[in-house]
């Protein structure tokens, strides 16, 4: 018989010119296994075998990298249509729904054209356009059970428009939205467009942070970091080279703000790397972009290539003697890489699970050096202040927090979508003032706020002012998100789908969440189909408090708050029938 080093041991000469053409690293392994996927036999273990011998890594660790991303898939597919089955889409009836109806995902199979396989896929971060879903690399929605077949033809549904301002808004990093074309740098100078990072140029690195310090700006990501002092960490670091990393892999449920800022206005996320890379004496930044978000990973490297053409990035910018050059590097499908060190093992083509912390990526991030990881929010925020000063960023709220934050509002209002405001609004004005109200004949049964790993609340908490502190309160504000739902939703059946959510999404690497949040999940569908075993509430509260305590990393950690904060609602709603 013949052994295995035999049978591979000629190199296929198309998977090496692949290889060669994406670059020949082992940080390219995932978008080499993108390309291979497209191979008559997909990510076979031959063609595996044959990459991972070319990019001189075990064939164990490609292995490990195909089966850990949700995109990869173990036998040749062809056409792909993935339907999101995250909460947003459940409530917009794209599976089983909390009212009787047909389903978009169970529907599906019947409606494709014959070439095509219908997948499930957790969030695609495109919740305003739910129920969505995803042709091969196009992103539709939202769509219907009858438009299915349509979007196989490259039918994208009809996207909201954000161009006109809502009542109330103060547009900072949303000012710009449909008012230049976002694949046109020219329209992008003409509005303002790497004004800032003129300025910092201008200054001392140390300068530059001494303002973004002064202008007490936070991370957008959910978290509230000061973001000069990372950049600041950073910058006192004495190894070189340094990096600055923009993490856009928005996959938790309800938000899809970073998308927006991208496809409206690129240049704003460039710009503010750019003037972080000079702040912090890095001269190489990388934007890691989800891989469902290949539309906007396109509009991201047209605009870098104009920039670089217009001398605004790459060699000597503007004749400053700065140099900084920015890539695209693509995921692939895994919740746990919004994580920055899971981020960081993903972008160094590994599994994109958690590294212990410390040491925190200023001091050893990518490539065991120096790096800050920002939020795409974070980044777009940063040219406005340089370009208007701290005094005009502060003058824009009255609130105790300076600047302004882009909310998401879903769920059962009359206007759901994306807007932009100071800190201190409170989820009544959230659902009134810029959701237009609740939908005509609905009443407010509750909210999950901050995003998936957020907090439900009931109306108790309509008129707390929403901070990074707010929590303490009982109300997250997170990344932004909130999702109102009316009185036809019971918060059991939205627990369930989030930890059907995380459960799927568990990178695996710690018990507490790999099996806690399936065995959460399970306990869950028997608790909403009616069974009020007080044994399971028991539970399901125990493994709450071990992923609390004992979960590796800050996201299965996270999972324990939007199960205490709904249990509570549940038991209360329990307890008015008699239960």
């Amino acid at each position: 018989m013949t052994n295995k080093s035999s049978r591979f041991k000629e190199v296929s000469n198309v998977i090496h010119e692949v290889v060669e053409r994406i670059g020949n690293d082992k940080e390219n392994l995932l978008e080499v296994l993108t390309e291979l996927e497209d191979f008559p036999d997909g990510l076979s273990n031959k063609n595996l075998f044959q990459a991972s011998r070319i990019l001189g890594i075990p064939e164990s660790q490609a292995y490990g990298v195909k089966s850990f991303y949700s995109m990869f898939g173990t036998d040749p597919r062809g056409n792909i249509l993935r339907v999101c089955d995250g909460p947003v889409c459940w409530l917009k009836r794209a599976t089983e729904g909390y009212e009787n109806s047909s389903d978009v995902l169970a529907s599906a199979k019947t409606k494709v054209p014959e070439n095509w396989v219908v997948e499930r896929t957790s969030c695609l971060g495109l919740c305003d356009q739910a129920p969505a879903v995803l042709a091969n690399m196009e992103q539709a929605g939202p769509t219907t059970i009858d438009e299915i077949a349509d979007a196989c033809q490259g039918w994208n549904g009809v996207p909201r428009d954000y161009s006109n301002p809502r009542d109330g808004e103060v547009r900072v990093m949303l000012e710009q939205t449909g008012k230049l074309d976002p694949d046109d740098i020219q329209t992008a100078l003409k509005a303002g467009a790497y004004k800032g990072l003129a300025a910092a140029l201008k200054l001392l690195p140390s300068e530059v942070i001494d303002i973004v310090e002064a202008s007490e700006l936070q991370g957008r990501g959910g978290a509230g970091f000061p973001v000069g002092r990372k950049w600041r960490f950073v910058l006192l670091a004495k190894q070189f080279p340094k990096y600055m990393i923009a993490n856009a892999d928005e996959s938790e449920p309800l938000i899809f703000k970073d998308r927006i800022l991208m496809d409206s206005n690129p240049h704003q996320l460039l710009e503010g790397m750019a003037i972080g890379g000079y702040a912090c004496g890095a001269n190489e930044g990388f934007i890691y972009i989800r891989g469902e978000y290949e539309k906007q990973a396109l509009r991201l490297e047209r605009a870098i290539s104009q920039a670089e053409t217009l001398g605004w990035l790459g060699e000597n910018i503007q004749a400053s003697g700065f140099s900084f050059k920015i890539h695209i590097h693509r995921g692939a499908g895994a919740y746990i890489c919004g994580e920055e060190t899971a981020l960081i093992e993903s972008m160094e083509g590994l599994r994109g699970t958690k590294t212990a912390r410390p040491p925190y990526p200023p001091t050893f991030g990518f490539r065991g050096r120096s790096t800050a990881v920002n939020n795409v929010e974070s980044f777009s925020a940063i040219p406005k202040v340089l370009s208007n000063g701290v005094a005009w960023w502060k003058n824009l709220s009255k609130y105790s927090i300076p600047g302004t934050k882009i909310y998401m509002v879903l769920g059962h209002v009359k206007k759901p979508g994306l807007f932009e405001a100071p800190f201190g609004i409170t989820l009544r004005q959230i659902i009134e003032d810029f959701g237009g109200g609740l939908l005509d004949g609905s009443s407010f049964k509750f909210a999950l706020t901050g995003g998936a790993a957020g907090t439900f609340v009931d109306s108790s908490k309509l008129d707390v002012p929403l901070d990074f502190s707010s929590s303490q309160k009982g109300i997250s504000l997170g990344a932004g998100a909130f999702l109102i739902c009316d009185e036809r939703v019971k918060p059991i059946a939205l627990l369930r789908e989030l930890l059907h959510f995380f459960a799927v999404e568990s990178c695996g690497k710690c018990t507490p969440c790999r099996v806690g949040t399936w065995r959460a999940y399970e306990l869950l569908k028997l608790m909403a189909a009616g069974d009020l075993s007080r044994n399971y509430l028991d539970e399901l509260k125990a493994i709450s408090r071990n992923l609390e305590l004992a979960s590796f990393c800050g996201l299965g950690q996270s999972v324990s708050i939007p199960i205490n904060s709904a249990l509570a609602l549940y038991e209360m709603e329990l307890a008015e029938k008699g239960r």
